[in-house]
Parts: C-alpha cells; structure tokens; sequence
C-alpha cells in the first residue's frame, strides 16, 4: 500500500513541475519577441535593417533606431493589410505602440531615399 502512496505521490509531484514548467515556456515565447526587419525596396545600396530593433512584447510594439536614418514612416496593417497605425518621425529616437487586437500584423519602415523595410509579427492574447 505505502508503494502505491509514493508512486501516486511522485507521479503527481512530477505532472505539476511539467505543467508549471510548460506554463512558463508559453509566458517566455510572448514577452519581447523579436520582429526581424527585412529589406523590401532598396534604391541605396545600404541595407539598414540592422538599425531597427523592433520587438513585440503582448500587445506593446516597440521600435528603437540605433543611428541616424532621417525622417522615417513607420506603418502597422493587420492581416487584410489594412493600416492601424501610422507614424512619421524623425530618428535616432525610439517609437511605441499599442496594438489592442491579437492577430497577424506587417510592420512596414520607409526611409527618406524610398528605401522600405517590413516585418510581420503576432499579437497574442
């Protein structure tokens, strides 16, 4: 009988560490969750994805510009491609959103010399 208590006791010990663990992994995978900035239309030369650190952390998009590329336009469109939000600033500066729906979304970055740069990411609940 005592054999059956502790391998009842074990069994369930070892379900919750698996399960609190797997609660964990999903929490990690939607904090700050990079979105990798790819070049779309290059007329420099110069590909500048580099300079665009953009994460998605829930609901919060945030973009920082590690040097100087002039006045920029910064676009997020849902999945139909229909824009949320749209912003023109001038760089190296930081930019943040909210983004109050989950989905699929573009994130699209035009520079002054027509050069285009885009990134999808996820919105989760």
């Amino acid at each position: 009988m005592t054999k059956l208590k502790l391998t009842t006791l074990l069994f369930m010990l070892s379900f919750l560490i698996v399960s609190s663990h797997a609660a964990n992994i999903s929490i990690i995978q939607t904090e700050n969750v990079p979105v990798v900035m790819t070049a779309e239309t290059q007329h420099s030369g110069d590909d500048k994805s580099g300079s665009m650190l953009a994460n998605i952390n829930g609901h919060t998009l945030t973009i920082a510009f590690t040097e100087n590329l002039g006045e920029v336009s910064i676009e997020v469109q849902n999945g139909d491609g229909v824009p949320v939000d749209l912003s023109i600033m001038d760089t190296p500066t930081g930019f943040m959103t909210y983004i109050p729906l989950a989905g699929r979304y573009t994130l699209i970055i035009k520079l002054e010399d027509g050069d285009e740069y885009f990134g999808e990411f996820e919105v989760e609940d």
